[in-house]
């Protein structure tokens, strides 16, 4: 016996990959509901490549009793009206929107690692996935801090438009095409010019000068991986279509040498090692595209700090940033909690 699973906001970028990495990593789904707003009714999607059509539901109607887990891609407005509703009806939400990473009562999980916080998700029946930036960098954070002990960690990010959702891929389309043809590259989406141009502002700007997206790195590592990591963020917006990069400089208590990280790095789930030092001996975001992995290159010693690191780290934000960690997260659901597939 299987699990009846809904996934919610099926039409999104997350959403569509959701279902996806569902039909790919043949997840013990009995039965699979589509939902999205009334604007996509009847809309259908396929169930990866399987052939098999899904037809979309308005979530307006949709009545989650009898259902195991929700895979919910809907924005946080749209959250906060239909998780309690789900999760009340005794189907676990696990969410991607920002609603509830910080609540004390949901568990903001990434499998790889800190899959025992799970366990919490009785509380209020909801799991929360990290922001896609957060995810990527506690994959690579986790193993090294297992060792040696992070203190410390500045990091720079550099994301792609998918991270805006469709209308950020579309406007670095057309601003593209604009250029090129000579006509204007009006920014509607983003604040300023995104094609051959880089915007160092995500998200709202807080008091401290930082933008909302920052201090979501900060605030969600320390509760992932450890409190007492002090982590300072600049995130910026890049033309790229999918793809999210970061170059992270990591100080520890303890010493630890480049060659000792590759080797804990090569090791490490969730993580692809690819560092030659030889000219495309790293990954970029082009190459990373579609992957499960988290890539980590170009791992060095950091010689102005005692015990330092620098590494480049990789991934594709629509799956590991987000898709696939909601898919890992019900995938542990099930083995350790609801327990139902064989």
């Amino acid at each position: 016996m299987g699990y009846r699973i809904v996934v919610a906001g099926a039409t999104g970028n997350v959403g569509r990959e959701m279902v996806n990495i569902l039909a790919e990593r043949e997840f013990p789904a009995d039965e699979i509901a589509l939902v999205a707003s009334s604007r996509s009714q009847g809309e259908q999607i396929e169930y990866g490549e399987t052939g098999k059509m899904l037809k979309v539901q308005n979530i307006e109607h949709f009545d989650p009793t009898g259902w195991d887990m929700a895979l919910f891609a809907i924005g946080s407005e749209a959250t906060a009206v239909y998780a309690p509703k789900f999760a009340k009806a005794g189907c676990t939400v696990i969410d991607n929107s920002s609603l509830y990473r910080m609540d004390p009562d949901v568990p903001l999980i990434v499998p790889e690692v800190n899959p025992e916080a799970i366990s919490g998700y009785t509380k209020r029946n909801i799991i929360a996935n990290p922001n896609c930036s957060t995810a990527q960098m506690v994959v690579a954070l986790k193993p090294l801090h297992d060792v040696a002990r992070i203190k410390r960690v500045v990091v720079a990010t550099y994301q792609s438009v998918s991270g805006a959702g469709k209308q950020g891929m579309d406007e670095l389309f057309e601003q593209s095409r604009n250029i090129f043809v000579g006509d204007p590259a009006v920014a509607q989406k983003f604040t300023k010019q995104i094609a051959f141009n880089v915007i160092p502002h995500i998200d709202s700007f807080l008091d401290d000068g930082s933008t909302k997206e920052e201090w979501k790195m900060v605030v969600e590592t320390k509760k992932i991986l450890d409190p007492k990591i002090k982590v300072t963020a600049t995130c910026v917006r890049v033309p790229v279509f999918v793809g999210h990069s970061e170059a992270i400089n990591i100080e520890f208590e303890d010493e630890i040498s480049a060659e000792q990280a590759q080797n804990i790095l090569r090791e490490a789930p969730g993580v692809m090692l690819i560092d030659k030092r030889e000219d495309g001996g790293y990954v970029t975001p082009v190459e990373c595209v579609g992957d499960y992995a988290t890539f980590i290159s170009r791992v060095r010693e950091d010689s102005t700090v005692e015990n330092g690191l620098n590494l480049w780290c990789v991934s594709d934000n629509l799956r590991k940033g987000a898709a696939l960690n909601a898919v890992q997260i019900a995938e542990l659901l099930g083995r350790r909690h609801l327990k139902k597939a064989a």
